[in-house]
């Protein structure tokens, strides 16, 4: 028995700590911890005068008149502004109009445990940050342990980071896909622009893995055959669509949360840490980006050897051709570099998810702040069903912002799993290229993750610039 344990003693401390995390996460219930205290708005249909729900505080009221009726709050049902409120006769005679100021407030609450549980996908969130995080510290552990030359995958107990990291991978991408046709969160212009970057997508990354990749991008993927390149390309593309929404919607939460629109509202904007993170986190990923293009990666690798003797004329120009020569670093020092980019990015991007979505939700504030404004006696309903709809989808958004980091994430620890996993079972790898999937393709696929979303982030945030989009 004790020889048992010592023999496959990775493959039991990889079960352990992944039924472990599992109990862990499901008794404290983390992805719950993880959105409490964020702010969520309403806009109520009627104001009375209960005082029992002095909970709800007005977060920003109408600067025209700070009487208002109370500061109770007796629920909404419907987005419209108009219901429950009787006509007044029309005269003939022009009649001043006077503006309710009370329907003119919205609430801000705090989110708890019993409000997130009532908003849509909520379990979906739920189940995809517990496979993901079980799949990462399964990843994690497997980079720390001892694994012998040439052991199987249950001796070295890859079996587990590997088979944990592929359902997870599919779980969230179902997910992505399941809320990216969700009908009423989104436009169907986006639907539509969605459908055309993913088959641009297919095409630029079957371009990619066919013919251009060893001139153009620096990735090993000769051992990739012609079935391998055509799914990969249709896997791609399909995850380039879904990545689209999410893209823009960050760029909005980034140009809200530096305050790109100078609107000078304290609830809209966030503090100067904040927006110091969001610059770092938007330079980072352009940065690991443009780390596996090829003229780049040739500028920073020095790929000359000074152990030798230069034959030069003079001892001043071979110090000038050495001091040239030396302007890089190491081709080892230079991988390990990018993956640390993508590692720091994906887990930034997590960091920054709790900030991301709360701009997002301070998008809807906005959004009623305008049309507030907009006139002397303004139409609301908009604004009422825009903060209705951010509320009900918010567990929705969360999927959409969590998801790409996790991605990149659990393929690059697939891409550093060590060995030949399924070198002894033939019958698997007749239909997949095993070890090219999950040492070269893994890396590629977090890479153009990483990719495509500089490019939807960075062609959004342009165009509200330029000022051919803007925030309504």
């Amino acid at each position: 028995m004790i020889s048992f344990f010592l023999h496959y003693d990775n493959l039991i401390l990889q079960a352990a700590l992944s039924l472990c995390v599992t109990v862990f996460i499901n008794l404290l219930r983390v992805p719950t911890r993880f959105l409490e205290g964020l702010h969520t708005y309403i806009h109520p249909e009627n104001l009375g005068n209960d005082t029992n729900q002095s909970g709800f505080r007005a977060a920003i009221r109408r600067p025209q008149n700070t009487e208002s009726s109370g500061s109770g709050l007796e629920g909404y049902k419907s987005l419209s502004s108009r219901d429950n409120v009787e006509p007044k006769k029309k005269n003939r005679s022009k009649e001043k109009f006077e503006f309710d100021e009370n329907n003119a407030q919205i609430f801000r609450l705090p989110l708890v445990d019993s409000h997130l549980q009532s908003r849509l996908y909520f379990p979906e969130y739920r189940d995809a940050f517990l496979y993901s995080v079980v799949a990462l510290s399964s990843l994690l552990l497997h980079c720390f342990l001892h694994v012998p030359e040439g052991s199987g995958m249950l001796v070295s107990g890859a079996v587990v980071p590997v088979l944990l990291g592929f359902v997870a991978v599919c779980k969230v991408l179902v997910l992505l896909a399941k809320v990216s046709f969700e009908r009423s969160a989104s436009k169907r212009s986006e639907k539509q622009i969605s459908i055309l970057v993913g088959f641009l997508g297919f095409l630029l990354v079957l371009a990619i893995v066919s013919m251009i990749a060893p001139s153009a991008f620096d990735f090993k993927l000769d051992s990739v055959d012609g079935f391998s390149q055509v799914s990969i390309a249709v896997l791609l593309g399909c995850l380039t669509g879904f990545l689209f929404m999410p893209a823009t919607k960050s760029a909005r939460s980034f140009w809200l949360g530096t305050d790109q629109l100078r609107c000078n509202l304290s609830i809209i904007s966030c503090g100067w840490v904040t927006r110091m993170l969001l610059h770092v986190n938007l330079l980072l990923i352009i940065f690991t980006s443009v780390l596996w293009i090829n003229p780049l990666a040739e500028i920073l690798v020095n790929k000359r050897n000074f152990d030798t003797k230069v034959g030069c004329s003079s001892p001043a120009t071979g110090n000038a051709e050495k001091l040239a020569g030396n302007v890089g670093m190491a081709q080892s020092d230079f991988t390990k570099l990018r993956l640390w980019c993508l590692l720091v990015s994906g887990l930034l991007q997590i960091v920054m998810l709790r900030p991301n979505l709360q701009m997002h939700m301070n998008e809807a504030v906005l959004s009623w702040y305008q049309r507030l404004h907009a006139s002397r006696v303004p139409d609301l309903d908009f604004s009422r069903a825009k903060i209705f709809l951010h509320n009900y989808y918010l567990c929705l958004v969360v999927l959409q912002f969590f998801a790409p980091p996790v991605l990149v994430l659990i393929f690059l620890g697939l891409s550093r799993i060590e060995g030949d996993l399924f070198g002894s079972i033939p019958f698997v790898c007749s239909f997949v290229p095993c070890s090219a999937f999950v040492k070269e393709v893994a890396l590629f696929i977090a890479w153009w993750i990483v990719f495509v979303w500089v490019i939807f982030t960075s062609s959004s945030l342009l165009l509200y610039r330029c000022g051919f989009s803007y925030i309504s």
